[in-house]
This record gives C-alpha cells, sequence and structure tokens, in this order.
C-alpha cells in the first residue's frame, strides 16, 4: 500500500493538502536485515512500510532474541516511544525483507501536526489501531492457548509463515520453535 493510499483511506485530503505531506516523508530503499534501532539509540525516524517486512526485537540478558512485532506493507515501524519520547529504545528494528519505506523525522511530523488538524486527526486514529493491536496481544500471550495465538497471529499476519522465519515467529507468540512446528503441523 502507498502512502497516500493510507493516508486518504484514513483522512479526506485534497491534492495540494496531499502533496505537502507527502513532500516531508523520504523514499528509501533499505536492504533486507538493515539495522534502522539498535537498543540505547534514539529514533529519530518513523518508517511507512510500502513493501517489505520488519520486526522489533529486544535481547534477552542471556543474549535471546525476543520479536515484539512485525511491520508489514501499509503500517508503520519504529521503536514508537523512543520516536516520540525521544529516549533512548529498549528494542532493535530491522528489516526482515528488502523493503521500500517513506520516512519522517519527528520534527517534520510535528511541523505537519501543527500545520494540519488533519494530520493530528490521522495521529490519534493510527495511535488507536496501534493499542489496540498491542493489547490485543497482550491478551492473546495472557488468555490464549498456544495454537489460538498462533490462529491469532495469522489473522493479523496472513502470509508471515513464508516471510519470517520460524525463530522470529515463536519468539514473537511466547513459544518455543518445537511448540510451534508441532501446532503448524
Amino acid at each position: 500500500m502507498s502512502l497516500a493510499d493510507f493516508l486518504l483511506s484514513l483522512i479526506p485530503l485534497d491534492t495540494e493538502e496531499l502533496e505537502d505531506i507527502l513532500s516531508h516523508f523520504e523514499k528509501e530503499d533499505i536492504p533486507k536485515n538493515t539495522m534502522l534501532i539498535a537498543e540505547g539509540e534514539i529514533s529519530k525516524r518513523l518508517y511507512f512500510t510500502e513493501s517489505g517486512m520488519g520486526r522489533s526485537y529486544y535481547l534477552k540478558k542471556d543474549g535471546k532474541e525476543i520479536t515484539q512485532w512485525f511491520f508489514g506493507s501499509g503500517k508503520f515501524m519504529s521503536s514508537v516511544d523512543s520516536f516520540f519520547q525521544q529516549s533512548p529504545s529498549f528494542y532493535y528494528l530491522e528489516t526482515l525483507e528488502d523493503s521500500v519505506v517513506f520516512s519522517i523525522t519527528k520534527e517534520k511530523l510535528d511541523q505537519l501536526f501543527s500545520n494540519y488538524q488533519k494530520m493530528e486527526q490521522l495521529g490519534r486514529l493510527v495511535s488507536i489501531e496501534m493499542l489496540t493491536k498491542v493489547v490485543n496481544k497482550l491478551n492473546a500471550i495472557q488468555f490464549q492457548t498456544a495454537k489460538e495465538r498462533y490462529e491469532y497471529m495469522l489473522e493479523e499476519f496472513p502470509d508471515i509463515s513464508y516471510r519470517v522465519a520460524l525463530g522470529h515467529i515463536a519468539s514473537y507468540l511466547g513459544m518455543t520453535q518445537e511448540t510451534l512446528s508441532r501446532i503448524r503441523r
């Protein structure tokens, strides 16, 4: 999904508004396995994924990676708390596929929020969607069986098992790869 289509699906914009908003974003082709943010860094950019796939993850004390979230086409990706609070990130953010993204700095995004009331509305709508997805994932981990969590993930990311390593999927679901393999059979 293009950034223009995404914006227009959520808020009505005339041609001039849309062109001005899009001019604040930079298009980037990012190769697979590119680290966009590392733990401890401050997230300088918010990325809209036009194509490709990314993930955020953290490292446990033993060095094991735990996937927090996946980001596919038509979604924003960032270390959200780091980006909006301009504080050190707890997470790593990397591309899992060659990706085309549109990125924006916090300063430019704040400028758009100031210039366009519709952008504030967009920010609210995207924030509500993200919060709802985080709560749904937390509820899934707390209250669902491993099989139900896997089915929930497939609803959220239908083609993920063809695009992402099973180890990343298992850690996202809070289970071992062996358990994931049993469920998939």
